[in-house]
């Protein structure tokens, strides 16, 4: 079997990462794994698990890109593929396209993974036309059968993002190095109970809504420390700067870390007393949810989108009613001032969302 995944580019993220995890179940299993992207700083890592990477312009969103849909057919055909997985919008017109000038009995099978709530409209309906469409949590299949009537619920396929267990294993203690460099970067840290909201420092992430949380429970309890682990989405936003000022205007002086992008995330999370999700509005998933609760680290989030379904599966004591501000801060300060709950084993394993994606590719060949 030859899958051909296709998606804008191969840099961070979690459409790229999946992508990455697929192409290297793929070559474990024997088959042939060929990724097309605009390129990145994560194509080294697929191709040394043995996928092979081909560079096309496909991210771009203007009419130029119309040309490459001939390349694609030839690519296709050239390749003998056998699946042709899109994983974003204009990759998927593209691809789409592009088999449709194939004949008939040479066209590969066409997947698609849903990885966004995405706009209601014409342009984000390729992503339902896939011969199998995969869904990465309820709320994304929901979406999907909710706004787009003519996808067929028999095609639609829910398969959750995994966490690497050995990458993220229950219980890690970060070493004693790494505590020691940490304490020497952010001397503030030092003996305090940490609680971190790991993610980009935008807007709808909700940074605004952690510092107010803690404005409400850091001065009763000497101890507590914020700490956002992320930084902007580009290089001149505004937004971290209004988050500063916020500190100010909160009385958070001293209180809260900002300790930017990070390539050290999972000491971050194993180190944490609570993970954070405050996204303003649904998610369709949330690796950092599940990176946090494979290592046993309570979660508390908002009860929307897909973080609440990892969530409420591991640590339910941690799902606050979405938006509710109040209830928030009443169930922080519970969880600061009781006994912490145990956070149950994390049921969404990496290989369990490879063994599925590969049952899919199976299940089309095996129609025909």
């Amino acid at each position: 079997m030859h899958v051909v995944q296709i998606l804008p580019a191969l840099e961070a993220g979690g459409v790229e990462r999946g992508t990455l995890e697929i192409g290297a179940a793929l070559v474990r299993a024997g088959h042939r794994s060929t990724v097309i992207s605009s390129g990145g700083r994560l194509v080294p890592e697929l191709v040394a698990a043995g996928s092979v990477h081909i560079e096309m312009p496909v991210h771009a969103k203007r009419i130029a890109s119309l040309s490459q849909v001939g390349k694609l057919r030839n690519v296709f055909s050239g390749l003998g593929a056998d699946i042709v997985h899109a994983r974003s919008r204009l990759p998927a017109w593209l691809a789409w396209w592009a088999i449709r000038r194939l004949a008939v009995d040479r066209r590969p099978r066409f997947v698609t993974t849903v990885h966004g709530l995405y706009t209601v409209n014409g342009y984000s309906g390729i992503m339902t036309r896939g011969e199998r469409v995969v869904a990465i949590s309820a709320s994304v299949r929901d979406y999907i059968l909710a706004n787009y009537p003519r996808c067929d619920p028999e095609i639609v396929r829910l398969i959750h993002r995994g966490v690497d267990a050995t990458e993220f294993p229950r219980g890690h203690v970060p070493p004693a190095a790494w505590r020691t460099a940490l304490w020497e970067e952010f001397p503030e840290l030092t003996g305090k109970r940490l609680l971190v909201l790991p993610g980009r420092l935008v807007r709808w992430k909700g940074g605004s809504t952690f510092l107010r949380l803690l404005a409400e429970v850091a001065p009763s309890r000497e101890a507590v420390h914020g700490v956002l682990v992320g930084g902007p989405d580009r290089p001149r936003s505004a937004f971290p700067t209004e988050l500063t000022r916020e500190c100010g205007r909160l009385g958070l002086g001293g209180r809260v870390t900002f300790a930017g992008h990070r390539s050290d995330l999972r000491e971050w999370l194993a180190s944490a007393e609570l993970c954070f999700n405050l996204s303003t509005h649904p998610e369709p998933f949330g690796r950092t949810v599940i990176e946090a609760l494979s290592l046993g680290t309570p979660v508390v989030a908002f009860d929307s989108g897909g973080p609440a379904e990892t969530v409420a599966a591991c640590f339910p004591q941690g799902l606050v009613p979405d938006g509710d501000f109040e209830a928030l801060v009443g169930r922080v300060a519970a969880l600061l001032d009781g006994v912490m709950p145990e956070v149950r084993p994390c049921p969404f394993e990496l290989s369990r969302m490879q063994d599925e994606t590969l049952r899919v590719y199976a299940e089309l060949l095996a129609a025909d």
